[in-house]
């Protein structure tokens, strides 16, 4: 597969794919005789592996570490490291979703209840001196679903 099939594929620029071999992100990609980029099924694999950590978090710095051990062969210690290196990004990842959830019900409680909370700022049932904490009724909300 030639670079703009690639970059198709995937949905990414032919400048991408050529910034990241540069930079080591992915590993060199085997050149034909006249020295076009020759995508593989390996390759192809790394492309989508750092398109999806990118969009994990992980750094374009932890992508390059871990392409550079990838090309140092296979002992215990380089799986280890490698291993590493996704287990910490889980780990981000996890907490950012756990941080979009919190955010996600704050939204969701909200919006269902926005017309009944202005009615009744309207009406003078709440004032700013009556008005419920909302990080305890949305982790209560939380709790219960």
């Amino acid at each position: 597969m030639n670079i703009k099939e690639a970059a198709l594929l995937f949905d990414l620029t032919v400048d991408t794919l050529r910034y990241y071999e540069k930079i080591g992100v992915v590993p060199p990609v085997k050149r034909s005789q006249s020295g076009y980029r020759m995508y593989r099924t390996k390759d192809l694999n790394w492309l989508y592996l750092v398109k999806n950590l990118r969009k994990a978090g992980l750094s374009i710095n932890s992508l390059v570490e871990f392409c550079r051990l990838s090309q140092l062969g296979s002992t215990e210690e380089v799986e280890l490291m490698q291993k590493q290196i996704l287990a910490d990004q889980l780990t981000d990842l996890e907490t950012k979703l756990a941080d979009m959830e919190r955010a996600k019900a704050l939204l969701t409680y909200k919006l269902a209840t926005y017309d009944q909370h202005i009615a009744k700022f309207k009406t003078g049932e709440l004032t700013d001196d009556t008005i419920e904490p909302l990080w305890e009724q949305v982790d209560q909300d939380t709790r219960e679903a």
